[in-house]
């Protein structure tokens, strides 16, 4: 498939620029594949669809405040630093990007906190907008954490024109949200409230948790129009043992297992056996799905709305089919559902 036909016309308006009220009362379409219907539901009605000894595959990956403002020496013009990821704890590096970034050379310092009690070098450029950072403080590590928790903002998604709120603290994290290392959130996982979950506890439904830290390789524009030259950047995932087993029960007594969100259904599908059954792991992974695609684990999937041209949007393609989601996404336009990171969700069975 071709870069060109994940094109569509999305109106601006419907890009979401806050969550909706409560996160399980967002839209939620579903699309049947096998009927070829599409229902128009609310997200809380997704625990219709799911019956006991049924499993949801959630991430738990925990958003930390990636994005930064410093002031770079003697001009002391305004500086963003977006931290991607920490390369050396001991030596304080990291590989960050930075904007306006023709401003930021090998050897200049950078300014952060009023008191300007954090400063960092320069030390590397690793791309056009990529640098890696060496941080100074005075303190210990876990106090040079803490003070980049303290510096740090909730990292929205550009498209989101406003400022950061205080409420998008909590509502850009799941509620399941545990280990700290991704700089996006994954956004399915955003609807599911503690009542929602509670209800389908109840109700016998199981939950398997994974980890995959988002990066912004997963956001990435894809530049080549032959799709099977697209290379995505890596992503540190880990799949426990009990998750696998959780998992491969499941497939053997047929039941209904559901990837919550792209960045589930990436994981697994980096970690399947000979014999389609997933294996525990810790690693990375750079998988990029795109139709045509025979997927191993999951058998449903809950996702947002994504944007054209997205590689979310071609795994979806890849998952619903082609013509179906390109059907669905078009009904969606029309229909007004929100897109995006705080947008509407989509169930595919």
């Amino acid at each position: 498939m071709k870069l060109s036909h994940f094109n569509f016309e999305l109106p601006e308006e419907l890009l979401a620029e806050y969550p909706a009220e409560h996160r399980d009362e967002s839209r939620l379409m579903v699309l049947n594949r096998k009927d070829q219907t599409i229902e128009h539901k609310m997200f809380k009605d997704v625990i219709n669809y799911f019956d006991e000894g049924d499993v949801l595959m959630l991430n738990n990956t925990k958003v930390f405040p990636a994005r930064m403002y410093g002031n770079k020496e003697k001009t002391g013009a305004r500086i963003e630093v977006f931290l991607l990821r920490e390369l050396n704890a001991e030596n304080r590096l990291w590989d960050v990007l930075v904007d306006p970034a023709r401003k930021i050379r090998i050897g200049n310092k950078l300014f952060f906190g009023e008191d300007d009690s954090l400063v960092a070098e320069v030390i590397d450029n690793t791309t056009s907008r990529g640098r890696t950072l060496r941080f100074l403080y005075d303190g210990d590590y876990e106090e040079f954490r803490e003070k980049l928790l303290e510096l740090g903002e909730t990292p929205l998604p550009k498209y989101i024109k406003r400022g950061v709120e205080a409420s998008d603290k909590e509502r850009y994290q799941t509620i399941f949200a545990k280990n700290e290392g991704a700089v996006a959130a994954p956004t399915a996982g955003l609807h599911f409230s503690k009542h929602l979950m509670k209800r389908l506890e109840i109700k016998g439904v199981d939950f398997g948790e994974l980890t995959l830290h988002v990066g912004l390789g997963t956001f990435s524009p894809v530049e080549v129009e032959d799709l099977s030259k697209h290379k995505t950047d890596s992503e540190q995932i880990s799949i426990p043992p009990g998750t696998a087993q959780l998992i491969n029960d499941a497939i053997v007594n047929k039941r209904r297992i559901c990837a919550v969100g792209t960045t589930v259904m990436r994981a697994v599908e980096s970690s399947v056996s000979a014999s389609a059954r997933l294996n525990s792991y810790t690693g990375w992974t750079n998988k990029f799905i795109f139709p045509p695609y025979d997927f191993s684990i999951a058998n449903s999937m809950i996702t947002n709305f994504h944007s054209p041209k997205s590689t979310l949007m071609m795994m979806a393609a890849a998952f619903a089919g082609y013509d179906f989601l390109m059907e669905a996404y078009k009904i969606a336009v029309k229909e007004e559902y929100k897109f995006h990171t705080y947008g509407d969700a989509m169930l595919i069975i």
